[in-house]
């Protein structure tokens, strides 16, 4: 491969023995626009998650559980891709290696938990070498569209989200705390953009003062007068002047992020100040969604749920009669979406895989791996969208007049544990590390499990990924009043089939006791489930949230779709 030859004759220039590639930009971004994508262009992986170290005679590429497949077949020809945590870099690489990386997309965070381990020394290098061999540079001078929200949208102002910052560090007796997670500094100044393909949100980074002037350093500063004046106390900067501005920083107290924040920018300013690592406080505070975000997430699921019903309805009706392909399919379900005036984008890649490819987690399809929809099949469509008012995060999986006992009763184990999210007996002190063990408890009873989260937090119209908030195996953030996250058990069958049914819920306060809300609307396939073994109060579950979704839904249906809605709502 000509682009790992090119990289071989740099790491021999750099004096090195190996390269290391993250997914991530120097923004830490989960989705990026494929020309700012170094480790696509270096593995032609496009998972949202991995990262790669090129040595002299072999390549690795590192990926999690979700992405094992998708990796094999799309860059098992050159690299050795290997599944974390199953097994870490410390296990396969020599000893005393000398790796390059460039400190402006690693934070110590990343480094320490996959190469701690290592004997290997890590060698910072302030060129990018993916950069120096690509000869489409990364575009750094494209004008990214910025926009503010009303509090109509927000809920509150940006005047009173930074003074709970400023109060923080007033509390902990920091000077400023830098915001180098372009998500945190949107939500905090009310403020969204075009900086990502999925994603409405603005690239940059803010300082906020414990008093006086804060700085916002944007990559476009072409709406520098207008933010300045809706943001009082704000400086406008170009994100170009943040070196400059940090190297003259002394005596200073500052608070970083643990997730977010470059081990280049931590350098620049660790000499001359005292500089504490720590989790940003927007992410708790944006964590918490306030009534206004979660009345327009209500919204936003209500316009979405629609979309996706009226979708349902034309893939059963269809997938007979019409050549429909993996791709052809999901168009349709974006035009679906494009129909409501404030849908903005979709949230992430859509995943629609019919048959065999739905065993691939986060699978995408494309000219060479498309499939036809066929009959017996069943088909996964994992999608969502952003709406001005929030976002989605949906899956469903139909039957293609599927008969197999076998897919029916592992659906059915699947829905159990979905159901058993859902109605999960909340405490002021469950985590998502209690959750994560009840979703799975159904499938791990017929020796059954999957190897992904039951659960990942959502931003509101901002990120569908966003923490700290999860329902893991190993996370222990407490959940509160206002939260959203995903609730998706699933199981996959290497090279034959997927299931995963995921809704959005939110934390809700009735009384003094918290618990689940639902907040996606749209059928699940009663084609798929068994319903000898399900409990009376899980057949319950079903035709509530059936109920519900047929009166939230039915004004949105066509005379043309409403037998089949009636049809795809009704009991069990």
């Amino acid at each position: 491969m000509e682009k790992i030859k090119k990289l071989r004759k740099l790491i021999k220039k750099f004096n090195i023995d190996g390269y290391l590639v993250p997914k991530n930009d120097e923004y830490f971004l989960e989705y990026l626009k494929v020309d700012r994508d170094r480790l696509r262009f270096i593995t032609n992986f496009t998972g949202s998650f991995g990262f790669s170290i090129i040595l002299q005679k072999k390549n690795y590429l590192f990926v999690d559980g979700r992405y094992s497949q998708q990796a094999e077949r799309e860059s098992g020809k050159n690299f050795k891709i290997v599944t974390i945590p199953k097994k870490m870099p410390h296990q396969i690489l020599k000893k005393n290696l000398r790796l390059g990386y460039d400190p402006k997309l690693f934070n110590e965070n990343k480094l320490n938990l996959f190469l701690s381990k290592t004997e290997s020394k890590l060698v910072s290098i302030q060129d990018n070498l993916i950069d120096l061999i690509n000869a489409k540079k990364i575009n750094n001078t494209k004008k990214e569209k910025i926009f503010f929200l009303d509090k109509k949208q927000a809920g509150e102002t940006q005047l009173s989200k930074m003074s709970k910052i400023k109060e923080k560090l007033k509390k902990d007796k920091f000077d400023f705390i830098l915001i180098t997670a372009p998500e945190n500094l949107c939500w905090l100044l009310n403020l969204r953009g075009s900086g990502s393909e999925f994603s409405p949100i603005a690239n940059g980074y803010l300082i906020i003062n414990n008093s006086g002037k804060s700085y916002l350093f944007l990559k476009d500063t072409g709406q520098k007068r207008l933010i300045e004046k809706k943001v009082k106390g704000i400086s406008v900067l170009g994100v170009e002047k943040i070196h400059e501005f940090l190297r003259k920083v002394r005596n200073k107290k500052i608070r970083i992020d643990s997730h977010t924040c470059s081990i280049f920018f931590k350098r620049l300013i660790n000499s001359k100040n005292k500089v504490v690592e720590k989790i940003d406080y927007t992410y708790y505070l944006k964590a918490q969604k306030n009534k206004t975000e979660i009345i327009n997430f209500r919204k936003s699921h209500i316009y979405d749920g629609a979309a996706l019903t009226k979708f349902i309805i034309w893939v059963k009706k269809n997938f007979n009669t019409k050549r429909l392909t993996e791709i052809s399919a999901e168009k349709k379900l974006l035009t679906f979406r494009k129909k409501n005036k404030c849908f903005f984008s979709s949230s992430f890649p859509s995943i629609s895989a019919s048959g065999p490819n739905g065993s691939i987690i986060h699978y995408r399809a494309n000219k060479h791996t498309n499939r036809k929809l066929k009959n017996g099949d069943i088909y996964l469509i994992d999608s969502g969208g952003q709406y001005k008012f929030g976002t989605t995060d949906v899956t469903r999986t139909i039957s293609l007049n599927n008969s197999s006992k076998n897919i029916k009763r592992i659906f059915t184990k699947v829905l159990q544990g979905h159901i058993a999210v859902d109605t999960f007996e909340l405490k002021e002190k469950t985590t998502g590390n209690d959750i994560d063990k009840v979703a799975r408890k159904p499938l791990n009873s017929i020796k059954l499990d999957y190897p992904h989260g039951t659960g990942h937090g959502v931003g509101y119209f901002l990120n569908v990924h966003e923490g700290p908030q999860a329902i893991t195996k190993k996370n222990r953030v407490k959940l509160k009043e206002g939260m959203v996250l995903s609730n998706e058990p699933g199981y996959y069958l290497n090279k034959k089939f997927g299931i995963r049914i995921e809704n959005l819920i939110s934390v809700r306060r009735n009384k003094s006791k918290l618990r689940f809300e639902t907040l996606t609307l749209a059928p699940i396939d009663k084609d798929l489930i068994d319903k000898k073994s399900l409990k009376q109060k899980e057949i319950n579950w079903i035709n509530e949230y059936h109920k519900n979704v047929f009166k939230k839904l039915r004004k949105f249906i066509d005379k043309s779709e409403m037998d089949a809605f009636r049809l795809l709502c009704s009991n069990i």
